[in-house]
């Protein structure tokens, strides 16, 4: 079978939709030999920052001399950017032969999801590489996500809870942080970034429940500017002085305490943390899609925010770049998913932003410009719409000047459109 071929297989897992639970991982794992219970892992969760605080952990790790696996969602551009050995995609020969095996095992008797068997892919492929340590970011959720077979990880990690996946995990930040707080596991230590006190109070429980110890940001460990202005990481065993981020964003300063936590507390495991590692891997981490600079005069912006809680992270990002930039307009190319919360999301950008500009990814679960244009009932700017997201950039760049910002948000599939036109390449079928 062809790399092709089976990317359009794949494809067609998509029409299973999402299917939370874990006896189709379970039975599917066990028919190619459990390859998921001979790794080490490293399993982070949450609303937002998830991606981000596993690359930097496995940044750090590589920087270590590890070998490291890296399992995260969604790619932007190639599908194979979701596995990753030491920074390295899986070959397109390793998923040809990965996924032949998989289907082989199937009969008729189970049908996974385009998730399922995108994970079961990543576990043969780390545990044939004989990766040191694997590096898992949760697809969904958390307790029934496909990921949660792996039942004794080093340690886990819950960056944020926000509301996203409402119709999946609930309509309240407690009852999102009970479905990610599911891959809390006995006895494992789990990092708790900053969240509300409702959805900490419920995962605190859970690891009450679980033995589990909890270190929380803020309380077990911190990273913060000391008197001198310099980032200092102080965690239960660990001070690091002098941390740079290579990620853009004050925000990005919890993710990068996350994962050196999450490091911390995987010594236990056999897997010290090694200072400068730490450094280095922090500032020289590479994550597409988060307050990317793709372009200079004007500056071009990606950012994959797409719920209210990353947009207000992305206001932030932007006044402050506003106060640093007072001549600078500040124009914004937005497309979202049809399903999100387009009014929640737009509503904190809209005193920072000079102009907008809507457009939809090539998806027919896209939300048109004309549904995206019903949440700006209350905005008096300038709106421009075009449908190609290359068109709205083209139109974008034509209203900047040299020193403006276009900032493109909304929604990673829309990144992946752009960027896949910036590199003059083929857009991978396979989406989400």
């Amino acid at each position: 079978m062809s790399y092709a071929s089976v990317i359009e297989y794949l494809y067609g897992l998509q029409k299973h939709g999402i299917k939370l639970g874990l006896e189709t991982m379970r039975l599917l794992l066990n028919r190619v030999g459990n390859p998921h219970a001979s790794l080490r892992v490293l399993h982070v969760g949450g609303t937002n920052g998830k991606g981000s605080t596993a690359s930097m952990a496995a940044a750090v790790l590589h920087c270590a001399g590890r070998r490291v696996g890296l399992y995260t969602s969604p790619h932007l551009v190639d599908f194979r950017e979701r596995i990753r050995v030491n920074g390295q995609m899986i070959p397109e020969d390793r998923v040809e032969a990965l996924l032949a095996r998989l289907r082989a095992v199937l009969a008729d008797d189970l049908h996974p999801t385009f998730f399922e068997m995108t994970t079961a892919l990543a576990f043969l492929h780390f545990a044939e590489s004989a990766v040191d340590i694997a590096v898992l970011e949760v697809g969904l959720g958390g307790r029934f996500d496909a990921t949660n077979v792996v039942e004794q990880p080093l340690a886990c990690a819950i960056t944020t809870i926000g509301m996203d996946h409402q119709e999946y995990l609930g309509h309240t930040e407690a009852a999102i942080a009970f479905e990610k707080g599911g891959i809390i596991k006995p006895r494992v230590p789990v990092v708790v970034g900053r969240m509300g006190p409702n959805a900490e109070q419920v995962l605190a429980h859970i690891a009450k429940e679980r033995v589990a110890p909890l270190w929380r940001l803020g309380r077990e460990f911190s990273l913060e500017r000391d008197r001198t202005g310099r980032l200092v990481y102080r965690g239960a065993t660990h001070v690091i002085e002098d941390v740079e981020c290579g990620l853009a964003g004050c925000h990005q300063w919890d993710n990068a305490a996350c994962g050196l936590a999450l490091l911390e507390a995987a010594e236990q495991g056999g897997i010290p943390m090694d200072r400068e590692a730490a450094l280095e891997g922090l500032r020289t981490v590479a994550w597409e899609g988060r307050l990317e600079t793709v372009d200079e005069e004007p500056k071009v912006i990606l950012d994959g925010a797409h719920n209210p809680a990353a947009a207000d992270v992305l206001a932030r990002y932007l006044t402050d770049y506003a106060v640093q930039h007072p001549a600078s307009r500040i124009i914004l190319v937005w497309g979202m998913m049809r399903d999100k919360d387009h009014r929640g999301f737009i509503t904190p950008l809209l005193p920072v932003i000079s102009e907008i500009v809507l457009t939809q990814a090539a998806l027919s679960r896209s939300a048109t410009v004309h549904e995206l244009r019903a949440a700006l009932d209350e905005w008096s700017g300038p709106v421009l719409e075009t449908t190609l997201p290359t068109d709205a950039v083209t139109l974008a760049r034509s209203r900047a000047k040299s020193h403006d910002l276009i900032c493109i948000a909304g929604s990673l599939m829309l990144l992946g459109d752009i960027k896949a036109a910036m590199r003059g390449c083929d857009l991978s079928p396979v989406r989400g």
